[in-house]
């Protein structure tokens, strides 16, 4: 096993910002003043929809696009206006950019080739590369001969053969069938560990970037809302917006009526819920809970909140709900349902909310319908 812990290194973005000029629409501004720190060794996700400036920023630590503002640093180095190929770094394309006229050996070498390195260098490297990725013994393909699992892990090693400072990813398993897509992820990660280069990875798959991140950075409208461990997030949105983009989720509004010590009193449509907290909301906000489906139980009956299952989607392992509580639709998901446990649309049931595990949002923040 190589380790390349000694080298690695922080990257850090300062007030970094990009506008572009469109010659109907004007400036636009696809980052907007952008803080940014990657610890050393780490697997950093930029997380989000199209439009959201996450390959813009991926593109600037590159060196592909100049910054309109802003500082970059590897380290204590200043790259703001290095070129990329001063910047020492491996970039996985989306669409791989392979060269088709040349064998695997030649594509994972030609970096190697550009930096002039000796042929005894270029052919320990390549071969190390490959076995890094499981190719070994297949240098001598042509590109047309692999599939596109195996086209994925020649860029990959064609990444990692120059022994890079900074390992980049620009959604390099969308080309990928979803089988294919759980297992590369999977050699990435593995791979990344073992090298220990500080990686940025850019996605808008929400699962892909809890499976392989160490820290997650989900942006909107160029800016980063919120970073933290895929846990953190997932368990602890700071908004909506968050909440809604990283897993399915259920807004659950109601009143704050009471307050004692770490719990607050919600009124939702005259069912009292009392539920363990830490969000500063006092008597008399309107909230927002943030609560995951699978945080809900249904019942025949109970003391809950009484609804009606609009629907059920049945999937072997656990069944997915739509059930409707008054002007409200709760998705709900039921694991290991066994037939007797099964409920039919039309069927009343109710809803049992849960004590604690839940993010409570004050009224600052979820008055704004329109982060949803």
């Amino acid at each position: 096993m190589i380790s390349m812990a000694a080298s690695s290194l922080e990257i850090t973005l300062v007030g970094v910002s990009t506008v572009f000029h469109h010659r109907r629409r004007g400036d636009i501004t696809a980052v907007k003043n952008l803080d940014l720190h990657i610890h050393p060794g780490e697997f950093l996700t930029l997380l989000g929809a199209s439009g959201c400036g996450k390959t813009t920023t991926l593109r600037m630590i590159a060196g592909f696009q100049p910054p309109s503002s802003g500082q970059i640093r590897f380290g204590g180095e200043d790259v703001t206006h290095l070129a990329a190929n001063q910047r020492d770094i491996g970039f996985v394309f989306q669409n791989y950019a392979l060269f088709p006229h040349l064998s695997v050996f030649e594509n994972v070498a030609y970096g190697l080739r550009v930096k002039r390195r000796s042929t005894s260098d270029i052919e320990s490297s390549v071969a190390q590369g490959l076995r890094q990725v499981g190719l070994q013994g297949l240098g001598d393909r042509m590109i047309s001969e692999l599939s596109g699992g195996q086209q994925q892990r020649v860029a990959l090693a064609r990444a990692i053969a120059i022994k890079p400072r900074v390992l980049l990813f620009d959604e390099p398993l969308s080309n990928l069938d979803a089988q294919l897509r759980v297992q590369m992820r999977g050699e990435i990660a593995r791979l990344q560990k073992e090298l220990a280069i500080t990686t940025v990875y850019v996605t808008h798959d929400q699962e892909e970037a809890m499976a392989i991140s160490d820290r997650i950075a989900i942006m909107n409208e160029g800016q980063i809302v919120q970073i933290g461990k895929a846990e953190e997030l997932y368990q602890r949105p700071v908004s909506p917006f968050v909440a809604g983009f990283l897993g399915n989720t259920n807004m659950i509004r109601g009143r704050v009526v009471a307050m004692q010590a770490d719990r607050a009193t919600l009124d939702i449509a005259g069912y009292r819920w009392t539920l363990v907290t830490t969000a500063p909301v006092k008597i008399g906000d309107m909230c927002d809970a943030v609560v995951r489906p699978e945080a809900l139980v249904l019942t025949r009956d109970g003391d809950g909140l009484k609804g009606v299952v609009e629907s059920r989607v049945y999937l072997g392992a656990k069944a997915e709900y739509l059930v409707r509580v008054g002007d409200q639709v709760f998705q709900v998901v039921q694991w290991n349902p066994v037939a007797g446990e099964l409920f039919k649309a039309g069927q009343g049931v109710c809803v049992t909310l849960p004590a604690a595990g839940v993010q409570l949002l004050g009224a600052h923040i979820s008055s704004d319908r329109s982060l949803d």
